[in-house]
């Protein structure tokens, strides 16, 4: 139904996203690739994977169509839903996904939150060739020196992404010891993958 919203940024999260495209905020449900590349833009255009269900209504929000298609390719396994398949791509890019599929790495795929050893095998197994062909879009965002409103921003992003605070604080406060110049989305990534 929609292909992408593209206007001001009106609000950015590293959850979520709202657009303002002709006075009509949409909140888009994000990654955390898609915060990156958004977090600083006075201007976004997202492209829209849009769900409805019995009990709602979702915008899902992506930075490039390959996250999009990535997203779709997760979506299609059975016990992969929209939450499941955002936190996938908040842990791992497109391109890692792909390494991680290609080399059957299930191990590695199931450290993401929420994500069981046969759920993981059951993605790998179904999305096996289906990732070989990705766009070469990969840009990661600058790096800006890690402070405490780098952490703070850090910490409220992973509460809000349902970890306990004490567990992301404790996390993050290792990762900024082995990378202390980590920009926010670094930051992130880096603890989602210990969480």
């Amino acid at each position: 139904m929609y292909e992408y919203i593209k206007g001001a940024v009106a609000e950015v999260a590293p959850a979520y996203a709202v657009i303002d495209a002709g006075g009509v905020g949409y909140y888009l449900h994000i990654s955390l690739e898609t915060y990156a590349a958004v977090e600083h833009a006075s201007e976004a255009k997202l492209y829209v994977h849009y769900v409805v269900r019995e009990d709602a209504q979702l915008l899902y929000g992506f930075s490039t169509k390959v996250e999009r298609e990535v997203f779709r390719l997760l979506i299609s396994v059975s016990g992969v839903g929209g939450n499941t398949a955002r936190m996938i791509l908040s842990t791992y890019s497109p391109h890692e996904l792909q390494g991680i599929i290609t080399s059957g790495n299930a191990v590695l795929l199931k450290n993401v939150k929420g994500l069981g050893l046969k759920t993981a095998q059951k993605i790998i197994v179904e999305l096996s060739g289906k990732l070989a062909v990705l766009g070469a879009d990969a840009g990661d965002a600058p790096l800006a020196g890690a402070d405490g409103g780098s952490f703070d921003e850090a910490l409220a992003a992973l509460v809000m992404l349902g970890f306990a605070r004490a567990a992301a604080e404790k996390v993050l406060r290792g990762v900024m010891r082995e990378l202390p110049r980590a920009s926010v989305e670094e930051l992130i990534r880096a603890a989602l993958k210990r969480l």
